[in-house]
């Protein structure tokens, strides 16, 4: 249990399903409110710990960081348009989006349309009730043996390219994002280029997020590649597709159609040229409007927020770079040892911290990534005022002082299993600290410096360098004794007979600075550093 509850502001109709989640949890509380202005959710946000919403609250900067205790945003859909997610990441808090609810609702609203397209169905019924039978006038195409390109391999594009398989459609993919693999998966052919596809594209179905890279990338030399006999379709976002652009070629008649499912501005403005080209079919932004897709997005999303709160974990942030999937559920334990060798590393090297490096042995070809924000995570949590360190924003707190990162993995298994080595450098000195995870849980701490050691990373550890003289062990057992200290561990290393030494211990609780202070004036110690591991 936690010492408080999380609390958690719902709105913009979610489905009771998800919030279902929430509620059963004891260590959250809910409160629902409708969507309400901007103003009356800046006045009260700073209340909550998360907040869950749809696209029609805007979570702007100023919300952000009015937001003093949120730590997680949940999105009930796909994009996050209306959230300011470059703040979020600066302020560490995790934007939650779902990625997979509302995919197959889209993917049978897109064939749905281009069926309607290819058949003149709209155009059908409407003769038909105004009393007319224009059979002669409204023959269509068959999908089968056409090719359909689609841009945007992902989620939704993936299962349009199973439904065009199954209508025997050729499908050719244009993603620069997606590996080979996938596209083999998938059998779809891969096109290096969007002309090359555009111009072998008889449908073209755009299933890409609104970025600077995506924001007019179909316009009118596109449209030109395209020929007469060709269909668009945008059910993704707003903007991908320049509008006045595809009204042109339709009016033109350079297009045998399209279908556009988000815009620009929505609502759609009634004397917006679109709403009069021909050819042409216009949905409301429905694509997640089924039941089933509302379910499944505001489950998704609840469940991650929850899971977020609850047991931190990111794995669904979608500004957590490189924590994400359930790959990464499974690096807990890793993590965990990362973040600890992260603050003894920083514990031992005062002053400004330049660079950071992560050496991973192991099997797990994704780890780096993660291991390198868990142990910035450990390394920079007491650099900061008035912000919380974490996977989201540890990067980008290192990229604001300039400290360079950097990780190398050597696969296989290391001498003692799975081994992670940081080597941390600042000012004139730089300290190599290692740890192993000994079986799937216990991680311990193997190396500092040049020594070897074998201690837990729990509660507060004392890094003690000594002379390696006879005696040493027992004063400064003695010391913490009369002082109250406990030991959990005590592990002394040396490198060679009455040299340096160093002692790894492990105790229950801080000590006091007047302990420090005794421990050294003892002669033969030299340094002594603590860290709080938990």
């Amino acid at each position: 249990m936690t010492d408080r509850r999380f609390r958690v502001l719902v709105t913009d109709e979610i489905d009771p399903e998800g919030v279902a989640l929430l509620r059963a949890h004891p260590d959250i509380e809910v409160v629902e409110k409708p969507t309400r202005p901007a103003a009356e959710v800046l006045a009260e946000i700073g209340e909550y710990d998360a907040f869950v919403g749809r696209s029609a609250t805007r979570v702007t900067r100023e919300l952000l960081q009015a937001g003093d205790r949120l730590r997680v945003i949940g999105r009930a859909g796909v994009g996050v348009d209306n959230v300011d997610l470059r703040t979020a990441t600066e302020l560490g808090v995790a934007v939650i989006n779902a990625p997979g609810g509302n995919t197959v609702s889209v993917a049978e609203l897109a064939f749905g349309v281009l069926i309607g397209l290819a058949r003149n169905i709209p155009q059908a019924s409407e003769s038909m009730r105004q009393g007319r039978w224009d059979r002669s006038k409204l023959g269509g195409v068959e999908l089968r043996g056409k090719t359909m390109a689609i841009v945007g391999l992902g989620r939704i594009g993936s299962e349009m390219a199973r439904r065009a398989r199954a209508f025997g459609m050729t499908v050719i993919g244009y993603d620069p994002y997606v590996g080979q693999s996938r596209f083999e998966e998938l059998d779809v052919e891969r096109v290096e280029r969007l002309n090359d596809a555009l111009e072998r594209a008889d449908v073209v179905t755009l299933h890409v997020p609104l970025t600077g890279e995506t924001t007019g990338m179909i316009g009118a030399s596109e449209l030109a590649r395209l020929g007469r006999d060709a269909y668009v379709l945008n059910l993704a976002r707003g903007g991908i597709v320049a509008e006045d652009a595809l009204a042109e070629a339709l009016h033109a008649g350079r297009l045998a159609g399209a279908a556009v499912d988000a815009f620009d501005v929505e609502p759609l403005p009634a004397d917006h040229p679109l709403r009069s080209a021909p050819n042409l079919l216009l949905t409301p932004h429905l694509g997640a409007s089924t039941r089933d897709a509302q379910r499944n997005v505001a489950v998704e999303a609840c469940e991650a927020v929850r899971d977020a709160l609850v047991t931190g974990d990111l794995s669904a942030a979608m500004n957590a770079s490189g924590v994400g999937g359930a790959a990464t559920r499974e690096l807990r334990p890793l993590l965990a040892l990362a973040d600890r060798l992260g603050r003894l590393g920083r514990a031992l090297v005062p002053g400004a911290l330049n660079s950071l490096e992560v050496r991973y042995t192991g099997p797990r070809e994704h780890a780096p990534r993660p291991l390198l924000l868990s142990a910035l995570q450990g390394a920079l949590r007491d650099v900061v005022e008035h912000r919380a360190i974490n996977l989201v924003n540890a990067q980008h707190v290192a990229a604001e002082r300039g400290i360079e990162t950097a990780t190398t993995m050597v696969g296989g298994r290391g001498e003692l299993g799975e081994e992670i080595e940081l080597r941390l450098e600042g000012g004139e000195r730089s300290i190599r600290v290692g740890g192993a995870l000994l079986g799937e849980t216990h991680g311990r701490i193997v190396r500092i410096g040049a020594f070897r050691v074998d201690v837990a990373p729990r509660g507060v550890m004392m890094v003690i360098r000594n002379r390696d003289v006879p005696g040493v062990i027992g004063r400064v057992g003695t010391l913490l004794g009369e002082a109250g200290v406990n030991i959990a561990e005590y592990h002394q290393a040396r490198l060679s007979v009455g040299g340096e030494a160093l002692a790894a211990v492990s105790v229950d609780s801080r000590i006091p600075a007047e302990v420090v202070d005794r421990l050294t004036a003892l002669p033969e110690i030299l340094d002594v550093r603590q860290v709080e591991m938990e």
